[in-house]
């Protein structure tokens, strides 16, 4: 009788672990991911000759969901999980963006708020903040993975609430790197944000740089005010491309490109414009 107990045991023990592998998301998963990706980045180039705005919107969206895998591949590999449930929301999306790209219609889109949560509010996707670089970077020496922050210019505000105040701090990954060479002749950076320091601590951030600007213009602009109007002012150059970083090229998913053949260097004190790309909860 006793040996029957332990060799039950034994099978639920033996059960529960391989339903837990089955559960657990492998380098293999996100191998999947990628092969999503570059199918509706075809189906999209396919798309340019009827439609090229909805090509362009699918370009733009398919580049943000690889800066996601690429994500998703520097957690597992630096935390040896990742939870299946964002591994299924991103597989889900990809396949949405694929029914889109090959013009089939989607009836159901998220919706996110900017209403206040329990004891919080939501950041909805797309908001944009300026952050200045605190760590300078360069296509010639920057490695994949490699860490770097970033503090926030001034208050965003939701509503006239303050939600992240002026010098917050975010935390980023270099997620891709090409040095300027004789093959690839321009350098190239991308850059992804994936935390946000809170007073409570960090928490989650998913975050895309979308333009940049000269640390030096930037510095200029300080003198001027604070607050809003420094946001105001800084969103005027940006807007209309004046003080923007001479030599660079910011593309889909946070990818900064040289223009001309030679290495994208980000002192420290470049100012960053920066999307939001998943709905942040602030408490």
């Amino acid at each position: 009788m006793g040996r029957m107990k332990v060799a039950l045991i034994g099978m639920l023990v033996v059960g529960v672990a391989g339903s837990a592998m089955a559960q657990a998301v492998t380098e293999a998963d996100l191998g999947r991911l990628d092969v999503a990706a570059a199918e509706v980045t075809r189906h999209a180039a396919v798309l340019k000759a009827s439609d090229g705005a909805l090509a362009f919107e699918v370009d733009r969206a398919v580049a943000l969901l690889k800066q996601e895998i690429i994500y998703l591949r520097v957690r597992l590999r630096r935390e040896g999980t990742v939870p299946r449930t964002e591994y299924i929301d991103l597989r889900d999306r990809l396949e949405t963006l694929r029914v889109k790209a090959v013009g089939q219609k989607v009836t159901a889109h998220p919706v996110i708020g900017d209403d206040p949560v329990s004891g919080g509010w939501i950041v909805p996707v797309g908001t944009e903040m300026d952050v200045r670089l605190q760590t300078p970077l360069s296509s010639r020496t920057a490695r994949v993975e490699q860490r770097f922050e970033a503090t926030s210019g001034v208050d965003l505000k939701i509503k006239g609430v303050v939600v992240l105040p002026a010098g917050t701090v975010v935390r980023g990954f270099v997620g891709s790197v090409q040095p300027a060479g004789r093959v690839e002749r321009r350098g190239s950076l991308t850059l992804a944000f994936d935390e946000i320091v809170l007073e409570k601590g960090p928490m989650r951030l998913r975050a895309s740089v979308t333009q940049a600007l000269d640390g030096k213009t930037s510095e200029d602009v300080s003198r001027t005010g604070t607050g809003a109007a420094i946001g105001a002012i800084i969103g005027g150059l940006l807007g209309g491309g004046k003080g923007l970083l001479v030599g660079v090229l910011v593309g889909g998913g946070g990818t900064i490109a040289a223009t001309d053949g030679t290495d994208v260097d980000l002192p420290t004190g470049t100012l960053l414009r920066l999307r939001i790309d998943s709905p942040l909860e602030v408490r």
